[in-house]
């Protein structure tokens, strides 16, 4: 796929235009000559058009974590900042899923590849297929943040026939229903190419989308189709997957691959510190630190081996696979960014060192350890991961505790993340009940997929017992670092080189409002079609 990417272009001047005056990118696509549907290859051209930026990996995956608790953009202008902070408004710039370019791109093949001779039905089936999973998804991930958007099956012939009112939140659920099950019927079993959509990743968007609205069965059911597939299985390797290494592993079920010479990725340049050349746009926090159970299986507040002057020490593995933190190993090195002056030269990681220093001291692992596989890490080539086996996992242990509650499945399902780490199972005695169970099933879901853009879906759909969303409570505090020293003697441990002094340095107040469940319609959305309603709060 990705070494046609570029074929299209060609292809776009013919047919494929959108009008951007109208219900933002709502397509007004004319209809492309006769001639560029002549047959499978020439419907694949115009297929590869849905794939580009399907997975809205700026807003949707990377940045995602920004609007939540554990990660935080340290740019306003970025948008992620605003969405975390309680700040984003119809007209502020920054992050959007309101963008119905996908859905143009998609149309364009499910209302024209009948004119193409294509004897073979299978591989006919097979391209219809992709192009309904993709608009499944962009309607899924639109449906979930805002609420309820038009649904454009067609093409409209004019703007003025374009101003038309957002359809409801369950019309569009049973839209995306009937597009999804009909995608995975006519989707091959395995995909041609890394990076195309075969009936896994259909399954998996419809399984994230049952997960999502807390139809647990349906849930489990997705999930258990796809591990019937035979076709994935964890990675013994948790840091390689997200390294060039490992865009081959069979834990990924679909993401968004890069190339250096036609499609790389400028946003891995932003992830890395100041020191390395990069901006910190998106860090991890403190409080995703303190979310990592530690070696015990425990809790920090329950477990004897948390000490709060090394926070670090002793925690689950992945907090080191995940993040890079005061005192870890860093290509050499130590990573430092508590102390202002290094024997005697001024720290360029230091938080207030730079604008482009990490405001929380932390930085991302996952897509940019190690450093020097990228030759130029603002023109990187990773496969970003939109869908992975450890999801499937972790979704059929939620439902199926939500369903039933604990069960011999649900703790095997949760041991296969733990144990391939090297952390010990779910102790069956202290979590017996589906309360105790799901407060870990919450906590392995956060750190198993830390800063792949799950979280702030999590904290929205996750409530308290008074059905209060637990944004509520994680959203509406002070975000705030840790401060200390760090010891650069490269022989002491890496948990034990971090002492923390006690005080918290602030970063910015956090606010959170029932009404933030969705996201505000863009206003140059409503300015161009005044009969869309914006979400109450904005």
């Amino acid at each position: 796929m990705k070494r046609i990417v570029y074929s299209i272009l060609a292809l776009l001047s013919l047919g494929v235009t959108s009008c951007s005056d109208f219900l933002d990118t709502v397509p007004h696509d004319q209809l492309s000559p006769a001639t560029t549907w002549k047959n499978a290859d020439e419907v694949d051209k115009f297929l590869v058009t849905c794939y580009q930026g399907w997975g809205n990996l700026y807003t949707n995956v990377l940045y995602m974590d920004a609007a939540s608790d554990i990660a935080y953009n340290n740019f306003s202008w970025e948008g992620g900042q605003m969405m975390g902070n309680g700040l984003w408004t119809a007209t502020s710039p920054g992050n959007s899923l309101y963008d119905f370019w996908q859905i143009s791109a998609c149309n364009n093949v499910v209302d024209n590849i009948d004119k193409a001779k294509i004897s073979d039905d299978k591989v006919k089936n097979n391209l219809l297929g992709q192009a309904l999973a993709i608009r499944a998804f962009t309607y899924m991930n639109m449906n979930f943040w805002y609420g309820g958007v038009p649904i454009i099956e067609h093409q409209y012939q004019n703007a003025e026939a374009a101003k038309v009112p957002r359809n409801t939140e369950a019309e569009v659920w049973d839209y995306f229903d009937k597009d999804i099950d009909r995608a995975i019927t006519l989707l091959n079993d395995r995909p041609a190419a890394r990076g195309r959509i075969a009936k896994g990743a259909a399954l998996a968007i419809k399984m994230r989308a049952h997960l999502y609205r807390g139809n647990w069965q349906k849930a489990a059911d997705a999930a258990q189709e796809i591990i019937a597939l035979g076709q994935y299985e964890l990675d013994p390797n948790y840091a390689k997957i997200f390294t060039l290494e490992g865009k081959n592993s069979k834990e990924i079920i679909v993401g968004e691959d890069h190339e250096k010479s036609k499609h790389s990725l400028y946003t891995i340049g932003q992830f890395y510190n100041n020191g390395d050349g990069g901006w910190s746009s998106v860090v991890p926090t403190q409080h995703l630190v303190e979310i990592y159970p530690m070696e015990d299986g425990l809790p920090q507040e329950d477990s004897p081996l948390y000490d709060a002057t090394h926070p670090f020490n002793k925690r689950d593995p992945r907090m080191a696979m995940s993040i890079l933190y005061p005192g870890c190993d860093y290509w050499g090195g130590v990573y430092n960014t508590l102390d202002k002056v290094i024997n005697g030269k001024n720290n360029t990681n230091f938080p207030e060192a730079a604008d482009n220093a990490s405001k929380t001291g932390l930085t991302w692992a996952k897509y940019t350890a190690p450093l020097k596989q990228y030759d130029d890490m603002w023109s990187a080539d990773p496969y970003v991961i939109l869908f992975r086996y450890a999801e499937v996992l972790l979704t059929r242990a939620e439902a199926l505790n939500e369903l039933n509650g604990p069960s011999t499945e649900v703790y095997n399902l949760i041991d296969q993340l733990r144990t391939r780490v090297g952390m010990p199972a779910v102790d069956r005695t202290r979590y017996a009940t589906k309360d105790a169970l799901r407060e870990v099933i919450h906590r392995e879901r956060t750190v198993e997929l830390a800063g792949e853009g799950f979280r702030r879906a999590d904290i929205v759909r996750w409530k308290d017992t008074s059905g209060q969303m637990l944004a509520m409570k994680v959203l509406n505090e002070t975000l705030t670092r840790i401060s200390g020293t760090i010891d650069m003697n490269a022989a002491t441990a890496p948990g034990l080189r971090c002492t923390v002094s006690g005080n918290r340095i602030k970063i910015e107040d956090r606010l959170f409002k029932p009404t933030f469940r969705y996201f505000p319609i863009p206003q140059s959305a409503i300015d161009r079609n005044p009969k869309l309603k914006q979400n109450d709060g904005y």
